[in-house]
């Protein structure tokens, strides 16, 4: 099964809530780096934690970023800190949160920042 990954460049992607067994494919696809922008526990006791997918991503040889966003309620500082990941991490880069909206949203407002 293909993840429907909203390709916005070749250089970033964003993607609904992932889980560790989804990085292989995300590596075979080419994304050296993740961006978890969902906050741990938002989905309830299911949602895997931003530790699992970091472990796994890791083992894949995988960069992994942490930068959880409420929905709605994004920052300047995680706007400025969006826009350093872009900058400083290996591309192609994956971003994710619930839906890919909120990813997509951040690196929107990023791009501003750039």
């Amino acid at each position: 099964m293909s993840l429907p990954i909203a390709c916005h460049t070749e250089q970033f992607g964003t993607l609904g809530q992932i889980e560790a067994i989804h990085l292989a494919d995300i590596a075979q696809q080419g994304y050296k780096s993740i961006i978890n922008n969902r906050p741990d526990g938002e989905g309830g006791p299911s949602q895997p934690s931003s530790a699992a997918i970091q472990a796994e991503a890791e083992k894949l040889g995988l960069n992994y970023a942490y930068l959880p966003v409420i929905p709605g309620a994004i920052t300047h500082a995680q706007v400025q800190e969006m826009a350093r990941l872009l900058k400083t991490l290996p591309g192609p880069i994956l971003a994710f949160c619930r839906s890919g909206a909120r990813s997509t949203n951040l690196y929107q407002l990023a791009l501003q920042v750039s």
